[in-house]
């Protein structure tokens, strides 16, 4: 279910805060590992936005840069393939996401791509 446009959707990061509130206010998929909330972009650029975030919920900071880093990476290989170019997308960490093992974690996030792409593809989560 890869998009058409693989190699030629660029994902660029989320910087500020509004970006943030704006993803928020779309849909969201929760799995053990991870939360991914999504929204389409108004603005006509076909980019793919990311960010990420990790709560004092997660753990220390140990625990919550781990966290963040394993959710880049996982992002790094599977948003190009299964994200919705025009949407930006916001990856929360969850307490198991630092330790969790890597295969169901990119699984987890995986399944989660492709619900919110099917939602998105239909219409919802528009700005």
């Amino acid at each position: 279910m890869a998009n058409e446009t693989d190699s030629m959707t660029e994902v660029v990061r989320l910087t500020v805060r509004p970006q943030f509130l704006f993803v928020r206010g779309g849909l969201s998929e929760r799995r053990r590992s991870l939360v991914i909330q999504a929204r389409h972009r108004k603005d006509g650029k076909a980019h793919i936005g990311k960010g990420f975030t990790a709560t004092k919920k997660t753990g220390n900071a140990v625990k919550r840069n781990r966290a963040r880093r394993r959710l880049k990476a996982a992002a790094r290989e599977l948003l190009p393939h299964f994200g919705v170019p025009g949407a930006d997308y916001v990856f929360i960490a969850r307490m198991e996401t630092a330790g969790i093992d890597w295969q169901r974690l990119l699984d987890d996030m995986e399944s989660a791509l492709i619900s919110l792409a099917a939602a998105l593809n239909q219409g919802s989560g528009t700005a």
